[in-house]
């Protein structure tokens, strides 16, 4: 996989980790109700359901391109307007981002991470996501080091912002920078995932 394709799809997870959600939602709860421990034990846990989702879909999918190019490409279509959807809301937020850190019950390190798992595996945007996010590169993985590359980008990148998350909710000064700039932050995603979904029409 070329450097610049990965970039992108980098920039596509980053982008899908941090957009305001039940994801974020239930890694803040744990992380303020039970500690640092309890966060990084739900965002892992949700990281390891990230891979295991990114693994089917990128079987399915590389199945669909072989055998069922022209449904390959209405999917990849169909995947593009909801990055375009995704981006639209986005952009008319008011830092939606900071109206997820929300506190919640303690609960044993065992349920966090439950919760965290399974809300990576049930979330019905995660799944449009991936159907989004996938579609424009497994032709670009085809090999299995590529195939490897794309599942582990999501899972990786997922766990690595869910433990900055973890980290952050118990700094109440990185806090209060997040709820200035908030907004800021959700306009320049939306921008991006719009500008991700016009590649994706330009490359089909």
């Amino acid at each position: 996989m070329e450097l610049s394709i990965w970039i992108s799809l980098f920039t596509i997870c980053l982008l899908g980790a941090m957009s305001p959600g039940p994801s974020l939602a239930i890694v803040a709860k744990h992380s303020l109700a039970g500690g640092r421990k309890h966060g990084l034990a739900t965002a892992w846990a949700h990281a390891l359901g990230i891979g295991i989702y990114a693994l089917i879909t990128v079987l399915g999918l590389a199945i669909l391109l072989e055998q069922l190019p022209l449904l390959f490409k209405a999917i990849s279509l169909a995947g593009a307007a909801y990055l375009v959807w995704l981006g639209y809301n986005a952009l008319r937020s008011k830092g939606g981002l900071v109206d997820r850190l929300e506190s919640g019950e303690a609960v044993t390190i065992t349920q966090s991470a439950k919760e965290g798992f399974l809300i990576s595996l049930l979330s019905p945007k995660i799944a449009l996501f991936f159907t989004a996010l996938f579609s424009q590169f497994v032709a670009a993985g085809d090999a299995p080091s590529g195939k490897v590359l794309i599942v582990a980008t999501p899972l990786l990148v997922d766990g690595l912002w869910y433990t900055f998350i973890t980290f952050m909710l118990s700094s109440p000064t990185l806090i209060d920078k997040l709820k200035s700039k908030a907004k800021l932050i959700d306009q320049v995603s939306g921008a991006v995932l719009i500008l991700l979904a016009l590649r994706v029409v330009w490359t089909i």
